[in-house]
């Protein structure tokens, strides 16, 4: 069984910072990548940011320079700066990962909400 707990959301004014913060635990084999995607009101979920087990990064062009995302063994962290409204979603954490018997599986956290507005 995998555990992904997620924390860090909450209310900020534009142009503000918030942290997020994902552990991963359980049955993890071995990590292939962690990311976050966040999700609006009324629109898809999508891609925020992943980072791969060699440390390669992905960011939507939307985050480029104000997000930056980075990992600690089982823990992935979004560092958030120069929030805008737009931003506002429920971001999910996202665990990519090998089992002890080779099966390369996915697991979503719950999500946190983060509001950006004045």
């Amino acid at each position: 069984q995998v555990r992904l707990v997620e924390s860090g959301g909450g209310l900020v004014q534009p142009g503000g910072s918030l942290t997020l913060s994902c552990a991963a635990s359980g049955s993890i084999f071995s990590i292939y990548a962690m990311g976050w995607y966040r999700q609006a009101p009324g629109k898809q979920r999508e891609l925020v940011a992943d980072i791969t087990h060699s440390g390669t990064t992905n960011y939507a062009d939307s985050v480029k320079g104000r997000f930056t995302i980075s990992r600690d063994s089982k823990t992935v962290y979004l560092q958030m700066n120069s929030l805008k409204p737009e931003d506002t979603a429920v971001y999910y954490c996202k665990l990519d990962y090998y089992t002890d018997y080779g099966a390369r599986l996915d697991y979503w956290g719950q999500g946190t909400q983060v509001t950006v507005s004045s």
